[in-house]
């Protein structure tokens, strides 16, 4: 090798740290969007991730490395390539939201925004080189798969028979597949959670209002959905949550977030010491009165070992007899989904519309109801049809321009929080570590669900948690915990889990087939 020819690369498992590396060596930014591309293309046919490609990926590349020969100083997400989950809009590529109604390409109409979204703008802004879109179930209704999507499935990487977990399936799949170097997702019941936790991933599930989610399809906009990212390692993903978290005018309730984010920013609290000292929570009736799998158990009761050693004191069951539990109220027809706060879509959908620009096919909940009656999301047989069961869903349907009344759904809010707030406070708790799920993943096209255990409890309530890798079943399937905190506490959590993954590396690339 010559003076001038940079040392190869390998974009399998790449870490942002990695990518930092290769630049400092002489590779490009074109030349590593090149080897994912060639990734992309040998791989993607099968596990179907991507299903929207960005055209001006390759000149997005080289627009970095003309600042980087500039001399201009970067931030870490410069250069390095991402994906999109398909409902976050990105301006001039299609929306899809996984719904043939919505997509050209399956026969609809495309819905194309005029503007990014702001977390993809912040995204254009930390000079990403956002390779395509992800694929998603239909209006992301689903936690457990993308089965439905006009793309047609997505695989698992690390369990291709498995579930892959979603909504955000595609973005866990680019990521654990080397598709990609991290991915943005969106939660409104496990989305990031799920599909982190099923293909052995980071992923965080921030506080509700810390990071915007104008602009991207909602199912509860104004209550639930959020935006995260997932990543290979931890550090990845709080150098993510940097760039995404922080108020804009665009999302006015992101007001809340002012004043939360850390000194030093989401990496600020890294430490392979996090966890000594601090007293954690474990999974118990207390929370939810649902058992965990034999297996589950085994893994679970490793992964407290492993805490203990590294300095935690755990603490049993600490919601007993705190009526936390009670406060569940699985939707009828559901897997144990409590579906309260999604009961604002149609408002929430009509705002998203109106966002999209003049030129937007669709721009009114009535021009998108008339788009899609064939498959009416609220009628009898819809993916969006159990939310009649909730009573404050059928003024909103009825008036979706007129903002709607959320007080049940805030009061619910205010309940789980003050439990919530009044055990962290009465056991001296930093935090909680619990099973993601109770079970292993189900088979891909059995008809189950994912049975987790921190879906919808820290939705409603608007809590953050970070999934971090802990484990394989016997069968190789991920098993992950969930670190659990009270709002804005993101940063705590990272440096739990950055502990317990510094002590542990339990994250195994997957051997991809065909």
């Amino acid at each position: 090798m010559d003076a001038v020819t940079p040392a190869p690369f390998d974009v399998v498992e790449m870490t942002l740290a990695d990518a930092a590396d290769a630049f400092a060596r002489g590779v490009t930014s074109e030349a590593l969007t090149l080897a994912f591309l060639d990734r992309i293309a040998a791989h993607n046919p099968r596990y179907n991730a991507l299903i929207i490609m960005n055209p001006d990926a390759l000149a997005d590349a080289r627009a970095v490395d003309a600042r980087r020969a500039a001399g201009e100083a970067l931030g870490p997400l410069a250069g390095v390539p991402v994906v999109i989950k398909d409902p976050m809009d990105m301006a001039g590529l299609p929306t899809t939201a996984g719904w043939h109604f919505l997509s050209a390409r399956a026969g609809g109409v495309d819905l194309v925004p005029e503007t990014d979204s702001p977390v993809v703008a912040r995204m254009r802004a930390a000079g990403c080189v956002m390779l395509g879109k992800t694929n998603v179930p239909v209006l992301s209704a689903t936690g457990s798969h993308a089965n439905d999507s006009w793309a047609g499935p997505t695989l698992n990487s690390a369990a291709p028979e498995s579930l892959p977990g979603g909504s955000s399936a595609g973005t866990a799949t680019a990521v654990g597949a080397s598709f990609a170097v991290l991915g943005l997702a969106e939660e409104t019941g496990g989305s990031i959670q799920n599909p982190a936790s099923a293909q052995g991933l980071v992923g965080i599930k921030p506080t509700f209002a810390l990071v915007p989610n104008a602009g991207v399809v909602p199912l509860a906009g104004s209550t639930r959905d959020v935006v995260g990212p997932i990543a290979r390692c931890v550090r990845d993903a709080a150098l993510t949550l940097d760039v995404l978290a922080g108020y804009t005018p665009a999302d006015p309730k992101t007001v809340a977030g002012i004043g939360k984010r850390p000194r030093g920013g989401y990496t600020s609290r890294l430490d392979a010491r996090a966890l000594q000292g601090k007293r954690l929570g474990l999974f118990g009736p207390g929370w939810r009165d649902l058992p965990l799998s034999a297996e589950a158990s085994e893994l679970y009761a490793r992964a407290r070992e492993e805490i203990t050693a590294r300095g935690a004191t755990l603490v049993a069951d600490p919601f007993a007899e705190t009526g936390f539990a009670a406060l569940a109220r699985p939707t009828p027809g559901l897997n144990f989904f409590d579906a309260r706060g999604m009961e604002s879509v149609p408002y929430d959908l009509h705002l998203y519309l109106q966002r999209l620009g003049p030129s937007a096919a669709i721009r009114s909940l009535e021009a998108f109801a008339a788009a899609t009656k064939a498959e009416d999301p609220f009628g009898p047989t819809g993916v969006l049809r159990y939310l009649h069961a909730i009573p404050a869903f059928a003024p909103i349907l009825a008036d979706p321009t007129a903002p709607p009344d959320l007080s049940a759904f805030t009061a619910l809010r205010e309940a789980y929080l003050a439990i919530f707030d009044a055990v962290m406070e009465a056991h001296g708790l930093d935090g909680l570590v619990f099973p993601q799920m109770r079970d292993e993943l189900p088979p891909l096209h059995a008809g189950r669900a994912i049975n987790e255990t921190t879906v919808c409890e820290i939705n409603i309530a608007g809590l953050p948690g970070v999934t971090v890798p802990a484990g394989l079943y016997a069968s190789g399937a991920p098993f992950n915990l969930i670190f659990v905190g009270r709002m804005w506490s993101e940063a705590d959590l990272l440096g739990f889990a950055y502990d317990y993954e510094q002590a542990t590396h339990h994250r195994r690339a997957p051997a991809l087939v065909g």
